[in-house]
């Protein structure tokens, strides 16, 4: 990347003044963050469906470590699990922003649900719109947008970040395919009914003998053990395993060895979503820590928000917090516009991710005490946010060094 460098293009001495004018007279760019009224109005009515209806089960979700059945219900019936779906489907027929304005508004109330939405819109659906039989779509996209969560089944117990190391194999049959083998880590998996699962069709070709199929829940996947995580808790992460599952001719998902390609491309738009809920999620932690110090916490005869050093906190942590949604929706513009989004994507992903384990982890600094406690919901806030950097517990148990006996705050004031 550093060592490209643009290729100066000759022009006659007399231009630059041209251009200028040519830039001022065709000029039509709107901020990134600038939403249509369109999105506005998406934006407000997610926030208060999220408040209303999300807000009240989000400690008891996550106690329980499962999504309230009544929640999952309200979402489709919000039109949120199927947002870029078609209206003739069943969709909302709206936009990728628009799918990635829902994420971030879920995540600012609970990640759980957001993941829930995010795994199930780019990339289940978009598996689907983009490269399903025309029969496909039409049998799957309406019950994925009124009724039937889907789950996205690559990831193995050796195969993770290397998502084509895998041992799950497919076989030829006279009426389909049958499907032996184990996922793991698997988002939405006890709660789906539909499952794109990935298997190698003919190992001796590698990577390239990787297909995608669409299966049935009561076609015989078992779901087997259900991860006690770290963070978001309430979503579903679960092993699944399918020995001689069947799979008819007509769910094969595209074409046979174009399984990796699917992949690569769905992840890619996927890190856009997961960048959303890391803004979304640190968003929710910000905005509560800031209120409790501003209106409810006192030290020494005045609101902590008060004290410069911690306002000093306030603005460098909004300051990255907007610089990663900067990132996010300017990849999400590029890739709603057919435009080269992979890096940005990345970008957005990583950048995102380190910035809401950051401000989440300050917000409960800020709060003392309280902050380090259920009660709030902002711890939860921090251990969904660790999901992106694979931390381990040693790191949630160590976060109150940094309150007790006097918190970091206090003992970074000059003596």
């Amino acid at each position: 990347m550093l060592s490209r460098t643009r290729t100066a293009v000759a022009r006659p001495a007399a231009s630059a003044k041209r251009w200028f004018s040519v830039a001022r007279r065709a000029s039509t760019a709107v901020p990134i963050l600038q939403f249509s009224d369109e999105e506005t109005a998406l934006q407000e009515t997610v926030a208060q469906f999220a408040a209303r209806v999300i807000q009240p089960r989000v400690q008891e979700m996550d106690e329980n470590e499962a999504i309230d059945k009544e929640v999952i219900a309200d979402l489709f019936r919000q039109g949120l699990m199927g947002i870029e779906t078609p209206t003739a489907l069943g969709g909302a027929g709206a936009s990728f922003t628009s799918a990635i304005i829902a994420i971030e508004e879920l995540a600012r109330v609970d990640p759980s649900v957001s993941v829930m939405c995010d795994v199930h819109n780019t990339l289940v659906n978009t598996c689907f719109r983009s490269y399903a039989s025309q029969a496909l779509k039409e049998k799957y996209l309406p019950r994925l947008s009124t009724e039937s969560i889907g789950s996205f089944c690559l990831s193995e117990p050796a195969s993770g970040s290397d998502a084509f190391a895998m041992k799950a194999r497919a076989e030829k049959t006279p009426d389909g395919y049958k499907l032996n083998g184990s996922k793991m880590w698997i988002t939405n998996a006890a709660d789906a009914d539909i499952f794109l699962i990935f298997a190698n069709l003919d190992p001796s070709q590698g990577y390239k003998g990787i297909t995608c199929f669409v299966a049935e829940k009561d076609w015989g996947i078992k779901i087997a053990k259900k991860e006690r995580k770290l963070g978001i808790r309430a979503s579903s992460t679960c092993s699944i395993h399918f020995d001689d599952l069947h799979v008819p001719n007509e769910n094969l998902l595209g074409k046979e060895g174009q399984g990796y390609k699917y992949a690569i491309e769905l992840l890619n738009e996927g890190r856009i979503g997961i960048a959303a809920q890391m803004t979304g999620l640190a968003l929710g932690a910000y905005e509560k820590a800031v209120s409790y110090c501003v209106n409810d916490r006192q030290q020494f005869g005045q609101s902590i928000g008060d004290f410069q050093g911690m306002q000093f906190q306030f603005a460098q942590a909004y300051t990255e917090l907007e610089a990663a949604r900067l990132l996010t929706y300017n990849a999400a513009r590029l890739k709603e516009n057919g435009l080269p989004f992979v890096i940005a994507a990345a970008q957005a992903k990583l950048y995102s991710s380190q910035v809401a384990q950051k401000v989440s982890g300050l917000s409960i600094e800020w709060m003392g005490g309280v902050g380090f406690t259920r009660e709030t919901g902002v711890e939860k806030f921090w251990r969904s946010g660790l999901i992106n950097t694979m931390q381990t517990n040693k790191t949630r148990d160590s976060k109150i060094g940094a309150i007790y006996e006097g918190t970091s705050n206090l003992q970074d004031v000059p003596c």
